[in-house]
């Protein structure tokens, strides 16, 4: 399985960063080996200063597409989660400054929070979904899926032009204004409305 990420998808985190606003979706993967094991902590790598927390929804696709419309992406998932794309921001600072692709601040061991998952049943209006991520008992993001630039459907119709979805794949929806670096001893959580999806500590 893959991990499908979307990067600049909240017009407020573009600001926040100083990004361009796309034209299209950015995207970018990670490997399977980017997955948080369960109940293990982050461990802040050794080669960055700077690793920030960016929560995101996510979506686990269900079978296997490839150029799938907007109006069919619904049949291709049945469950909504919650995660962490942690990014090495110094590290990708470098890289992005030299025009060098973002992998090493963004694929590395441990830099994929993946939590638990919801039935999307669960949920009245997908594009309507309230999360939020608390550190240290704060709440430090919070986002609702209508703010997405480009929704779920949309993306997965985007990402199966260039890649085939197969069964397992999680793609991450991109994340809202807020993000910030973690420290040791951190203690991050994730909810979807008022369920907690995720509670991880930062070694």
């Amino acid at each position: 399985m893959k991990l499908i990420c979307i990067g600049r998808n909240y017009t407020e985190h573009i600001a926040e960063l100083q990004n361009e606003k796309p034209t299209d979706p950015v995207v970018f993967l990670k490997p399977d080996t980017a997955i948080l094991l369960k109940k293990q902590p982050f461990f802040i790598p050794d080669f960055s200063d700077d690793v920030h927390y960016e929560v995101e929804v996510l979506v686990k696709i269900n079978k296997v597409g490839k150029y799938i419309d907007k109006k069919f992406a619904h049949k291709y998932y049945d469950e909504i989660g919650l995660g962490i794309d942690f990014t090495a921001r110094d590290l990708q600072a470098k890289l992005k400054a030299k025009g060098l692709p973002w992998e090493k601040a963004k694929s590395f061991d441990g830099a994929a929070v993946v939590g638990e998952w919801l039935p999307k049943s669960e949920f009245d209006d997908l594009n309507n979904i309230n999360f939020s991520l608390n550190k240290n008992e704060e709440t430090v993001q919070n986002g609702n899926t209508s703010h997405m630039l480009w929704k779920i459907d949309e993306l997965i119709e985007c990402v199966s032009q260039y890649f085939t979805l197969k069964i397992g794949d999680i793609i991450f929806t991109g994340t809202p204004a807020g993000v910030g670096p973690v420290a040791p001893n951190d203690v991050l959580k994730g909810f979807i409305e008022d369920k907690e999806l995720f509670s991880i500590t930062v070694k």
